[in-house]
């Protein structure tokens, strides 16, 4: 394979992509977010690297002028912002980092699960008031957890709440509304991690929080439209379900005036559950690995479907 032209869209000084310089010699790599330059580089770029966390529209500007690019990669698990009308038609294969975030996120699901079930908010209210207030609570083991969503960070979730001892209800993508309702009728958790697509934005609406137990906990790691969020706050505010823990959100930052942070019965993470010290870093090496392949030959890891959203 000829000499390779990488575009890189994310600021020049993004450390997290040092592991780039591992790249073949001869690979010409650009790293730049500046709209006029990336203009006047996309004709000449074979492959196409979507590295900003934060802004992807540079990445898709850039697209439609990069006539030779035979691959597009994005650092990001969730592309749901990435798919603009050019790159769903194009025949262009579009890879992501699917996989790489998994395992904090499954980590963090299960934190949440602890927090809740060993009632970890009254234990630090009685530490404050320096109350010595024994009291019974369940155990993890045995509980049943609804998992919405049972691709890689689902069965993160899974893997952990089956160590646990957890009892396991999984619901896929061509699940019938009526397995859904079931499975979150019977759940004492329900984990959302699936991606945001057309067909789950407010997947879990009012008829589906109306199902849950009292004493539910609902959970998300996936993405924040997946959930209707006020018909959520509603149920926690009456105390329908006994609690939340979001680390996504329907609009992100969450607006300081929203009724989640001074809700007792909500766990708030401002969407960094998978926010490691190397976790960008991480999704960097998932590219090299893919780039390996492309020089190759091989098939890709981690192909987009771009019609269906992930």
């Amino acid at each position: 394979m000829p000499n390779l032209t990488v575009l890189v869209t994310a600021g020049a000084d993004a450390s997290y992509l040092k592991p780039l310089r591992r790249l073949p010699p001869e690979t010409r790599v650009i790293v730049t977010n500046d709209r006029e330059r990336l203009r006047e580089l996309a004709p000449q770029a074979d492959v196409l690297l979507s590295a900003d966390f934060r802004d992807a529209r540079p990445f898709l500007e850039t697209f439609p002028l990069a006539a030779r690019v035979r691959w597009i990669h994005s650092l990001s698990a969730g592309i749901e912002n990435q798919l603009s009308p050019e790159i769903i038609a194009s025949p262009v294969p579009m890879t992501n980092g699917r996989g790489v975030f998994g395992r904090p996120l499954g980590e963090w699901a299960i934190g949440a699960m602890v927090y809740f079930t060993y009632e970890f908010p009254r234990l630090l209210r009685n530490q404050k008031a320096h109350r010595w207030e024994p009291f019974a609570h369940p155990e993890l083991h045995g509980q049943t957890v609804a998992i919405i969503g049972y691709g890689d960070i689902g069965q993160a979730v899974g893997e952990r709440a089956a160590a646990f001892g957890m009892k396991l209800s999984t619901i896929r993508r061509n699940h019938q509304p009526n397995d859904l309702l079931s499975a979150i009728e019977a759940a004492d958790f329900i984990a959302v991690t699936a991606p945001l697509t057309r067909e789950t934005r407010g997947l879990i609406g009012a008829e589906q929080i109306a199902a849950m137990k009292p004493s539910a906990v609902l959970i998300n790691v996936g993405r924040g439209p997946v959930i209707d969020e006020n018909a959520l706050i509603e149920a926690l505010r009456t105390r329908k379900i006994r609690g939340a823990a979001l680390d996504v959100f329907a609009l992100e930052p969450l607006a300081e005036t929203s009724p989640l942070w001074d809700l007792d019965n909500v766990l708030v993470s401002p969407h960094c559950a998978d926010i490691l010290p190397n976790s960008r870093e991480l999704a960097v090496e998932c590219f090299l690995e893919n780039f390996e392949r492309f020089v190759k030959g091989e098939p890709l890891k981690n192909i987009v479907n771009k019609h269906a959203g992930y």
